[in-house]
């Protein structure tokens, strides 16, 4: 199907020279999606795989346990795409208050990252739909420290901005300019409304996921709410009841491609392209997903049937390998105000864990010890690992 630009260029003048920029049209494309058997199949496939997704809830003992690290592990993959080197055990280690292993920054950059997208959810889960207004909140909260948070938390761009090269005069790509950029979100927001008419929860996010990229309408954080757009969307039409799909991983990994299908999209119309690769994104990302919670059930339980052959200390411990499924990376005084027991007691119980190899400890420190669910954190850590 030929549908060509999906825009229109604009002049700007910009720094003393001419170029162009990019207003996409509204959504959705026009004429229609081109849905052939293979497309259609390839999104039916990933239909089922969120609905596996989403059934993990039911039958995990306990799905915060998982989404307390899930969500964090997101966060991290979705920052180092946008050139942080913060780990997952970093992230866990500044909020328990210790220094994490690399810059200060990097690392608040990601916990801006889960406050961010905890507040989304919370509204969405309180009913406050999907707007302007909320993505303007959670750009503000995204962006509240550290780099970036110079650039206009919260607020719609009133500059130019690029992607690529020095200069809009040689960007690979220069979005809408600024006086267009409330009209373009407009637009984007009725469609989100299913306005002008209504499109399925999963196509919605696909198309709406490259609306946004492509208008880029903040200074700094477009990359990484693109790609929150996805999961709070799918949240708030009930695809999913807790926030489990992520695909910043697959992005990551397939960067190069990702970058040509947005701009297959807006300079020929292929929307079909994107949208297979996009169901492929979300069929293999929510299988891995099923696999992860897998993984660590089947741990979880292992270690449960090892720390229940302590006898009489089995009970304490089992309390703070409970805690520890929460979070892997744990000091002593945490867990002794998560679980209620004494000090004493939770230390036993650690000293209990480290024997069975459960967990290792991080620290030669007397008071306020570290310690790490190291196999849990493992099967968490997979594809976070960093570049050398």
């Amino acid at each position: 199907m030929q549908r060509g630009t999906q825009g229109k260029y604009v002049s700007i003048s910009t720094v003393g020279e001419a170029a162009r920029a990019f207003v996409p049209a509204p959504l959705p494309p026009v004429p229609g999606i081109d849905w052939t058997p293979a497309l259609r199949d390839k999104f039916d496939q990933a239909l089922i795989a969120l609905g596996r997704l989403d059934s993990v809830s039911v039958w995990l003992p306990d799905t915060t346990l998982f989404l307390y690290t899930y969500v964090r592990k997101e966060a991290v993959l979705s920052s180092m795409i946008e050139g942080t080197q913060s780990s997952l055990s970093d992230l866990l280690l500044l909020e328990l208050e210790q220094n994490p292993g690399v810059p200060l920054a990097d690392t608040r950059e990601v916990s801006n990252y889960v406050a961010a997208m905890e507040h989304g959810l919370a509204r969405l889960k309180k009913g406050f739909p999907l707007c302007l207004r909320l993505f303007r909140e959670v750009h503000g909260i995204l962006l509240s420290h550290g780099r970036g948070s110079a650039q206009t938390p919260g607020e719609f761009r009133r500059s130019q901005n690029w992607i690529g090269g020095t200069r809009p005069g040689n960007a690979a790509f220069v979005p809408p300019p600024p006086e267009r950029v409330q009209a373009c979100m407009g637009q984007l927001e009725l469609f989100l409304h299913d306005e002008p008419e209504a499109t399925p929860a999963l196509l919605k996010a696909a198309l709406a996921h490259v609306q946004f990229e492509t208008i880029h309408p903040f200074l700094d954080g477009n990359g990484r709410l693109g790609r929150l757009l996805i999961t709070l969307l799918l949240c708030e039409q009930k695809v999913l009841s807790a926030p489990m799909l992520y695909l910043s991983l697959y992005f990551k990994t397939r960067r190069a491609r990702y970058y040509e299908l947005l701009n297959a999209v807006r300079g020929r119309g292929d929307w079909e392209s994107w949208l297979d690769f996009f169901a492929e994104a979300v069929l293999h990302t929510a299988t891995q997903a099923v696999e992860t919670a897998q993984q660590l059930l089947s741990l979880a339980k292992t270690d449960q049937t090892r720390i229940a052959s302590l006898g009489r200390a089995a009970s304490s411990a089992l309390q703070v390998h409970r805690a520890l499924m929460e979070r892997p990376i744990v000091s002593s005084g945490h867990l002794t105000q998560k679980t209620g027991m004494t000090a004493a007691t939770v230390n036993k119980a650690l000293k209990h864990l480290e024997l069975l190899n459960v967990i290792k400890e991080l620290t030669a420190h007397k008071r306020n010890r570290l310690f790490c669910y190291t196999d849990y954190l493992d099967i968490l850590n997979q594809g976070t690992e960093l570049p050398d």
